[in-house]
């Protein structure tokens, strides 16, 4: 079986070892992280969100997800957390003036640098390209990096302005511990928003129930002499309203007799009583109606 015309074989050609296993590069992991949606795995496109465990994402993706999730999907359990549009928030990255674009190295004969960013640090200047800790603030959307906030400690967003506080701070593509620290911080946000809403509903239901007790309370009145003269009094009362109904009703009928028409006034000149339809001159003679053979709406 072969070995002819001098062909030495080796061992390791020869005999089957056990498989060595496939070690992940990791400037390729890193590369995952920072330049493709977690979800769709596609390349990071602007509007790009994240989530309050600090995966980033397209946004369109996330949309698509929320309007169908019954859809199969490679990465499902990562956006298990997301419930709506409001567990997310839009980035206000800052560009790279030395990010070239993806078609600087079309033909192939210039040097890519994988670790160049398409986004940096407003403050510092350091490339968002996962070699150095970024944040973002859940209030304004701004992303800097973990140097830039430990030089300059403020309470003030560096690029909006915006008033922010320590709880505000979520880290981007952070490592195992700091994924299990926001998992339970977000549980926990989640928690005291559902015991605030429950609050107000038994607010809302303890103010409407004072005001049906107060109507209960009042029952039937007992049968007395007051109850009698309440009686009286209502009766005399109708008979009061029914005698005003009635005179108001025949001063109506005298009004509406009472009233002429303009040109029965004496007193009104034939100018006045002209600018009326009750005129004689506004009435149309026999000559003036239209006729359904002509078009126009007097027959000449």
């Amino acid at each position: 079986m072969g070995c002819d015309g001098g062909t030495i074989p080796k061992r390791h050609e020869l005999v089957k070892g056990p498989k060595k296993v496939e070690k992940v590069d990791r400037n390729a992991e890193r590369a995952a992280k920072w330049k493709y949606c977690a979800l769709s795995q596609e390349k990071l496109r602007r509007p790009i969100v994240s989530c309050e465990m600090g995966r980033l994402y397209n946004k369109d993706a996330i949309i698509e997800y929320l309007l169908d999730k019954t859809a199969e999907r490679p990465n499902m359990e990562v956006v298990t957390h997301i419930r709506g549009i409001k567990d997310i928030k839009e980035l206000n990255l800052t560009d790279n003036p030395e990010w070239a674009g993806e078609r600087s190295n079309t033909k192939g004969d210039v040097y890519e640098d994988l670790h160049c960013g398409m986004f940096i640090c407003p403050v510092v200047g350091l490339e968002m390209n996962g070699k150095h800790r970024f944040c973002y603030l859940q209030t304004c959307g701004c992303v800097f990096s973990d140097r830039a906030l430990k030089e300059i400690k403020t309470d003030i967003c560096h690029k909006c302005g915006d008033l922010f506080k320590d709880e505000d701070l979520v880290v981007l593509n952070g490592t195992k511990e700091e994924g299990e620290k926001l998992r339970e911080k977000m549980e926990q946000k989640r928690a005291k928003a559902k015991t605030k809403k429950s609050k107000k509903s038994k607010a809302a239901e303890t103010v409407a129930t004072p005001s049906e007790s107060k109507d209960d309370t009042k029952g039937p009145e007992v049968d007395g002499p007051e109850s009698s003269l309440q009686t009286d009094g209502e009766s005399s009362q109708s008979d009061v309203a029914g005698t005003s109904s009635s005179t108001e009703g025949s001063k109506l009928l005298k009004s509406a007799s009472s009233k002429r028409s303009v040109q029965e006034m004496t007193e009104k000149s034939e100018v006045f009583k002209s600018l009326f339809t009750t005129h004689s001159s506004a009435k149309r003679t026999k000559a003036q109606t239209s006729n359904w053979v002509t078009h126009t709406p007097y027959h000449f």
